[in-house]
Parts: structure tokens; C-alpha cells; sequence
């Protein structure tokens, strides 16, 4: 069974940085896509980052120049390191998994970056 866990959430000033991780458990080949999306409170789950297979990064307009994903294949894991964290950056921070036609979310990990 496949699981994807998230970690490395908290709460950051203005200006700060946090270091997400999400590490993919169960007997399930790598690279693959993967990529991380946020939850704001009251507002709809948007598209963060993702890497592809090849290693082929691409962010959002919003986090570009401010975060940087990266993955360790050995390690079956992904990371999101974000710089210069905003208010509007505060949210939750799910990591989705492609394999095979399948999709596996995390739980999500809270960012909140304190006004």
C-alpha cells in the first residue's frame, strides 16, 4: 500500500523559511510526478510546484523565486524549500503522487506565517 506522508510545517515570521518534506512509503518504483499544492482557509487547493520524472521543475507565479522543489530518489522523497515566506502563503501543504494512472495525496502539513 502506498502512503505519502507530509512533515515540516510550523509557523514562520514574515521573511522566514521552512523546509517541507513528504516521503512515499510502499513497494512503488521511482522517479515519478510529484508535486505539492496549498489549502488556504476558505479558499480552493492550488497548484504549487511539481517535478517531473525527468527532473524537469516548474512553480507557480505566486512561489517563483521564493521556493525550490527538489526530490531525493533514494529516499523516495520530495522537498519543497521555501524562502521569503508572505501571510499569503500561509495554508495547508499536501504532496500528490502520479504512479501508474493513480494519484496518492498526503494528510497535509500546516504553514502558517504569523502576521
Amino acid at each position: 500500500q502506498v502512503q505519502v506522508v507530509e512533515s515540516g510545517g510550523g509557523s514562520v515570521q514574515p521573511g522566514g523559511s521552512l523546509r517541507l518534506s513528504c516521503v512515499v512509503s510502499g513497494n512503488i518504483p521511482s522517479p515519478n510526478y510529484m508535486d505539492w499544492h496549498r489549502q488556504a482557509p476558505g479558499k480552493q487547493r492550488e497548484w504549487v510546484a511539481r517535478v517531473t520524472p525527468g527532473a524537469t521543475t516548474d512553480y507557480a507565479d505566486s512561489v517563483k523565486g521564493r521556493f525550490s522543489i527538489s526530490r531525493d530518489v533514494r529516499k523516495s522523497a520530495l522537498y519543497l524549500q521555501m524562502n521569503s515566506l508572505k501571510s499569503e502563503d500561509t495554508a495547508v501543504y499536501y504532496c500528490r503522487l502520479f504512479h501508474r494512472g493513480r494519484e496518492y495525496w498526503g494528510q497535509g502539513t500546516q504553514v502558517t506565517v504569523l502576521i
